[in-house]
């Protein structure tokens, strides 16, 4: 058989020596040692390890990029709510597919071939967000998958246009639906409301929750109650939930197994929890990043993510999620190899496992590969692991190369 792509000598998981990955009409054909075949492309990946591509499970690429319109003065939630906020009036539909695009590229640059965004619809933003990011998800599905979360990030309850508009946003396209209740003034009504509107349109549900480091105040319970009252496990995730860090840890495993139970999945986004937490402290300043890994160890289905680039919730970042990888595990001070591996799948099969969408590399799913420079997961999580290209659906889809060194003639 005539392949349309050879991947040659590639580390893959389960795989004690380097592997040929052959590609036909988009799919994996074979996998294994040596593949005696010919296709019209053909590359020596030289030891690079291969996997399915990372998967970016929470961003706001809607207010991506918007440090220059926004004053940081106090480094807070509060602060960076109602910066966005003010911001978000004068977006255009032009304005923010830049911004997203921006953001979008460098992703696909770093390896991310799935995303989830966040997009905000209320009064102040309109639909215009929402339109800019479905024409960046039809410009870039060359290369990544996006879908769209509809989103009200300033609360329901007292504002009922926003339930309207999003329920507009999910017959128009949007993928699932999602919350904050600790910006509502009735924060369980809030949380019922949304789960109203998954179940008429049967869409995945996904909540901004605990963002403090109060364990004595949380919204995770009315989120248990209403994903167990509706059958609705499997399809809801959580993010931030930033007040697992100031519990104790029987008390964390407690919620694991409650979560596990549920089937509510939960994502840490390390960059903007550090970034926001603790700023009352003037010594020993909380860390603010849940234990996903306890989580994980309890069953929790657990990812690593983004969140916000370059705005009052994060003021930097690249949309490198293996970067955001090596920081949870600095930051809740990991070591083993089975650690880092660990890690590396929260930014991969376990995200993608959040999103219920495919991962892996296996014959018969789709040909979405992509190469970095280390032997394994964990040193790719050790040493921030560059990456080196990728293809999507078997075609070539972005390229960074090796790096070279070019030392004078003298010493070559």
């Amino acid at each position: 058989m005539l392949f349309d792509l050879v991947i040659r000598n590639a580390r893959t998981d389960g795989a004690e020596t380097p592997v040929d990955i052959a590609v036909k009409d988009g799919l994996i054909a074979a996998i294994g040692p040596g593949l005696r075949c010919e296709a019209v492309e053909e590359t020596d990946v030289a030891g690079a390890y291969a996997f399915g591509g990372f998967v970016d499970s929470h961003v706001h690429l809607d207010k991506a990029c918007i440090l220059d319109r926004c004053a940081m003065c106090e480094g807070t939630l509060a602060e960076a709510v109602r910066e966005t906020a003010k911001a978000k009036t004068g977006f255009t539909a032009e304005d923010v597919h830049a911004r997203a695009a921006r953001v979008v590229e460098k992703a696909i640059s770093h390896g991310t071939t799935r995303m989830r965004s966040f997009v905000e619809i209320d009064p102040r933003a309109g639909f215009r967000s929402f339109e800019a990011l479905k024409r960046v998800k039809a410009d870039y599905a060359f290369a990544i998958d996006i879908e769209l979360c509809a989103f009200a990030q300033e609360g329901l309850t007292q504002e009922p246009e926003t339930l309207a508009m999003l329920d507009r946003a999910l017959a128009e396209g949007a993928d699932l639906v999602g919350g904050c209740p600790y910006t509502d003034p009735d924060p369980a009504r809030h949380v019922a409301l949304i789960f109203d509107l998954a179940e008429k349109h049967d869409v995945a549900v996904d909540f901004h929750l605990d963002f403090d480091l109060d364990p004595n105040r949380t919204n995770l319970p009315a989120v248990i109650d209403e994903t167990e009252r509706r059958g609705w496990g499997g399809r809801v995730s959580i993010g931030h939930v930033t007040n697992l860090s100031a519990m104790p840890a029987d008390a964390v495993d407690a919620i694991g197994h409650r979560l596990a139970a549920a089937g509510i999945a939960l994502t840490v986004l390390p960059a903007t929890d550090l970034f926001l937490n603790g700023r009352g402290a003037e010594t020993l300043v909380p860390r603010g990043v849940a234990p996903a890994h306890r989580l994980a160890a309890a069953g929790v289905v657990t990812s690593i993510a983004t969140n916000n680039v370059l705005n009052p919730f994060t003021p930097y970042g690249d949309a490198s999620l293996i970067r955001m990888a090596n920081l949870y595990a600095n930051v809740v001070q990991l070591s083993r190899d089975d650690d880092m591996r660990l890690v590396f799948s929260m930014v991969s099969t376990a995200a993608a496992h959040l999103l219920r969408a495919p991962s892996g590399l296996a014959v018969g799913t789709e040909a979405t590969v992509v190469l970095l420079d280390c032997p394994d997961p964990a040193a790719a999580v050790r040493e921030v692991a560059r990456v080196i290209g990728g293809w999507k659906r078997g075609r070539r889809s972005f390229w960074n190369g090796r790096m070279s060194l070019f030392p004078p003639r003298s010493q070559a």
